[in-house]
């Protein structure tokens, strides 16, 4: 074997070796739109101050938010609470339905453990 052969042969032998050792780094899952991400990020400022620590705390807290329940869950929740703040005797089933009730918990779960995390 000539030395390029070698050289070659010993690459490969390097690479097989090591790409066992190199790993895909798992991203976790992003499924909320930065405009949701936005309106949540705008809507705890007006709560928190207009100030740049605001921003780094609520940006931090929806990401908490976003990791520990689905868009679906969480766009499913902010439609529940729009309709209860309307009000009239339509609305009596978003109070009273234990199912609701229970993925507005959810949410308030996820609120808690965001505030405890970035605030």
């Amino acid at each position: 074997m000539t030395k390029a052969i070698r050289a070659v042969v010993a690459g490969l032998a390097a690479v097989a070796m090591f790409s066992g050792v190199v790993r895909a780094v798992e991203v976790p899952v992003n499924d909320f739109p930065t405009a949701a991400r936005a309106d949540y990020v705008f809507a705890c400022m007006q709560v928190n101050g207009q100030t740049r620590e605001a921003l780094n705390k609520c940006s931090c807290s929806v990401d908490v938010v976003a990791s520990l329940m689905p868009f679906a869950d969480y766009e499913e929740v902010e439609t529940i609470l729009a309709v209860r703040q309307k009000g009239g005797e339509n609305t009596d089933m978003f109070f009273s339905y234990a199912p609701l009730r229970e993925k507005i918990n959810v949410m308030r779960r996820a609120q808690v453990e965001s505030e405890l995390r970035c605030f």
